[in-house]
């Protein structure tokens, strides 16, 4: 499993889906705090860290079906934690093929860019639910933004 954010994804597959382009993000030093999700349909769980400590915490899993229900609830996090930038888990299948969350998660992360003028990194999530899960979790999600979040923070100088 890759813990390297993805830079770039603007490389088109034959299927003309968004190829991930494993390099490693240039995270400006004084980028400190980040708010990070991880994208659902239903639920999107997030997780606030901090670079200097290398510490995550959840924070409660956003309910809402919809992107405009959902970004409503994105804009107040973001209003509360002032992150210097976001991070967004993009699932792919365990031999690194994307599917439909894929592209979902990836349409997120541009939404996230335009909407809130934010710089968004991308981390591989395989197995980040998986994880959470098998850890005991009671918001599976939350601790799954934290996992996201985890893998970005121990991949920056």
């Amino acid at each position: 499993m890759s813990t390297e954010p993805l830079k770039d994804t603007a490389a088109a597959n034959a299927h003309g889906a968004a190829a991930p382009v494993r390099a490693p993000a240039v995270v400006p030093a004084h980028f400190q705090s980040f708010l990070a999700f991880d994208f659902g349909t239903k639920r999107t769980g997030v997780a606030t860290g901090s670079r200097m400590m290398g510490l995550t915490t959840p924070q409660p899993t956003i309910k809402a079906e919809g992107a405009d229900a959902r970004m409503l609830q994105v804009a107040a996090r973001i209003k509360e934690w002032q992150p210097d930038a976001l991070v967004i888990g993009v699932p792919y299948h365990p031999d690194g093929a994307a599917h439909e969350n894929t592209a979902r998660a990836l349409k997120f992360g541009r939404q996230l860019r335009g909407r809130f003028g934010l710089q968004v990194f991308e981390v591989d999530e395989r197995y980040s639910t998986t994880e959470a899960i098998a850890s005991g979790a009671r918001d599976a999600d939350a601790a799954s933004a934290c996992i996201i979040l985890e893998q970005f923070l121990r991949s920056l100088p």
